[in-house]
C-alpha cells in the first residue's frame, strides 16, 4: 500500500497554513508522477512535518489538533483557501510532529496512551491511522461517510472521530496492533457500520461468502377499497444491515394504484374486484423480501358520500399555533436550529432536547357522517443520538382520542430506531370514525437513556375525506 518516500529537503516555510501544506501535497503528487486526476483518485499523501515546526497553528490553545485530512480543493475548510492543482483532487493529510504538543506539562496527542513510557509514538501512529482511515471512506470531507446518527454512534462524525481516545482495555479501546513484519504499533479502533460500534479487529464480511442481507416487509392485511374513492396505504420494512436504502415495486395492484420508491401506494381505483398484491422491497446490495395481500375493490354506490374536502386547519404549520393545542413552543422555523420543513419554512419539532422530556401537539376535527372515506396522513423527519440499534428510548405516539381524552386507537408508535434524517410519509385510514368527534394527537417522548436525543418532525398533516 506503501508507494514510497520522499524527503523535500526545500526551507520548510514558517507556520504553513492548509493552503500551502495542500500545496505541498501537490508537489508529493509530482515527485511520484501522479499527473491526472485518475492517477490521483485512488492515492492519498501524508505531509510529515519535523520537529519543531507549527503547521496550520496545531499547537493553539484553543484551536489545536493532534491531525487532519482535507484534499485540495476544499474551499470551506482549508486554511488560506484551496489548491487548484493540475492533477484533480487530491488527498492528503497534515501529519504534525504532535509529540511536541503540551499543555501544563501534559502530552496533548496521546504520548504513552497504550504502552506507557515507552510509548513516546503512541498518539502519533494513533492520529496518522485515524487520519488514513477516514481517508478512506471520506476522500473528500464530507463528501462521502459520515454517521447518520441512525444506528449508534455521533451524527455527522466520521469513523475515526467515533472511537478516537477510548481507553486501553474498554470495548472499542486503542491496542498495539502488528503489521507482518513491519511491526506493532498502538492504533485506535474505528466504526463499523456491521456491528454498530468502534472495533479494533472485525473479521472480513460479506466477502463472496457472505449469505447476504436479510430484508422483511411487513405485511399490512388485507386491503378494500371503493371505485372513485382515493386511497393511501404506506408499506414498511426492516433489513439486517445497517445503513441500507429500501426501493419497493408492486405487482397485483388494483387498477388505478401505483406504489412509489419509497413504498407508498396511492391512487383511485377504477374497477371493482379483488386483486393479489404483492410488494418487494430492495436494498442496494441487491437482497430483497416480499409479503403478500389481498385488496379488494367495491362497487361505487353511484351516489351520497361528502365533498372531497381536507379538515385539517394549520397541518403545515405556517400560520401561528392555531388551533393546535399543547407544546405550542414545537411550532418553530427549523432551518433557525440546523432542520428543514418538509414544505414552507414551519414544522413541528417535538424533542431534541437532550433530556427526559415530553411534548404534545393535538388539536379537534368532526368527520361528516356522510362521508365514505376519510385519511389521515403528515410527514414525519426522525433523527437521533441514541447509542442503541435495539432499544426504542424515545418515542412518537400517533393517536386517535375521543373528546373525554380517551384513546379510542395508537395508529403507530415511531422511535429513535426508525431514524433515517429524511422526511418520510405516513397514512392512516380513519373510516371507522367517520361521524364522530375525535382529537388527533401526537405524544413525543424523549427519554435519553442511551445518552443521546430524538428529533421528532413534523409537517403537512392532512385529513382527507370525500
Amino acid at each position: 500500500m506503501l508507494s514510497g518516500i520522499w524527503y523535500d529537503d526545500s526551507t520548510y516555510p514558517s507556520n504553513p497554513n492548509g493552503n500551502a501544506l495542500a500545496q505541498e501535497a501537490t508537489n508529493a503528487a509530482a515527485h511520484f508522477g501522479n499527473t491526472t486526476a485518475a492517477s490521483n483518485r485512488n492515492s492519498y499523501y501524508v505531509v510529515l512535518s519535523p520537529h519543531g515546526t507549527g503547521p496550520d497553528n496545531y499547537q493553539s490553545t484553543s484551536t489545536g489538533y493532534c491531525a487532519w485530512h482535507d484534499y485540495t480543493g476544499d474551499s470551506a475548510n482549508l486554511s488560506g483557501g484551496a489548491v487548484a492543482t493540475p492533477y484533480g483532487n487530491i488527498a492528503f493529510s497534515n501529519q504534525p510532529y504532535n509529540m511536541d504538543f503540551t499543555y501544563l506539562g501534559q502530552s496533548e496527542c496521546g504520548v504513552g496512551f497504550v504502552n506507557g513510557s515507552s510509548g513516546t509514538l503512541d498518539g502519533y501512529t494513533m492520529t496518522m491511522g485515524h487520519e488514513f482511515s477516514e481517508m478512506e471512506s471520506d476522500v473528500d470531507p464530507s463528501s462521502a461517510w459520515v454517521n447518520p446518527g441512525t444506528n449508534g454512534g455521533t451524527k455527522y462524525y466520521e469513523n475515526g472521530d467515533e472511537c478516537a481516545w477510548i481507553q486501553p482495555g474498554q470495548p472499542g479501546g486503542a491496542a498495539n496492533v502488528t503489521f507482518g513484519s513491519a511491526g506493532t504499533f498502538a492504533e485506535q479502533s474505528i466504526w463499523s457500520n456491521d456491528d454498530n460500534s468502534c472495533d479494533i479487529s472485525h473479521p472480513i464480511v460479506s466477502h463472496g461468502t457472505s449469505s447476504g442481507n436479510t430484508v422483511t416487509v411487513t405485511n399490512p392485511g388485507n386491503q378494500t377499497g371503493t371505485v372513485g374513492t382515493a386511497t393511501s396505504l404506506q408499506l414498511a420494512a426492516t433489513d439486517s444491515a445497517s445503513g441500507q436504502t429500501l426501493t419497493y415495486s408492486a405487482s397485483g395492484l388494483p387498477a388505478g394504484l401505483s406504489i412509489s420508491a419509497s413504498g407508498d401506494i396511492t391512487g383511485t381505483p377504477t374497477t371493482a374486484g379483488t386483486s393479489d398484491t404483492t410488494v418487494t422491497a430492495t436494498d442496494s446490495t441487491g437482497a430483497a423480501g416480499s409479503t403478500s395481500f389481498t385488496w379488494t375493490i367495491s362497487s361505487s354506490s353511484g351516489g351520497g358520500g361528502c365533498p372531497a374536502a381536507q379538515l385539517i386547519v394549520n397541518g403545515g404549520f405556517e400560520n401561528g399555533t392555531s388551533p393546535w393545542t399543547g407544546t405550542t413552543g414545537s411550532i418553530l422555523e427549523p432551518a433557525l436550529y440546523g432542520g428543514t420543513a418538509h414544505t414552507g419554512n414551519y414544522a413541528a419539532w417535538l424533542d431534541g432536547y437532550g433530556y427526559p422530556a415530553t411534548d404534545t401537539l393535538a388539536l379537534t376535527v368532526t368527520i361528516p357522517s356522510t362521508c365514505k372515506s376519510a385519511t389521515y396522513a403528515f410527514w414525519r423527519d426522525i433523527s437521533t443520538q441514541e447509542i442503541t440499534s435495539t432499544n426504542a428510548d424515545d418515542t412518537l405516539k400517533v393517536q386517535v382520542l375521543n373528546p373525554s381524552g380517551t384513546v379510542l386507537a395508537t395508529l403507530h408508535t415511531y422511535s429513535n430506531l426508525d431514524a433515517d434524517n429524511t422526511y418520510d410519509r405516513s397514512s392512516f385510514s380513519l373510516n371507522q370514525f367517520i361521524g364522530q368527534k375525535i382529537t388527533l394527537k401526537f405524544t413525543g417522548t424523549e427519554t435519553d437513556a442511551n445518552g443521546g436525543t430524538t428529533n421528532f418532525l413534523l409537517d403537512d398533516v392532512a385529513l382527507n375525506v370525500n
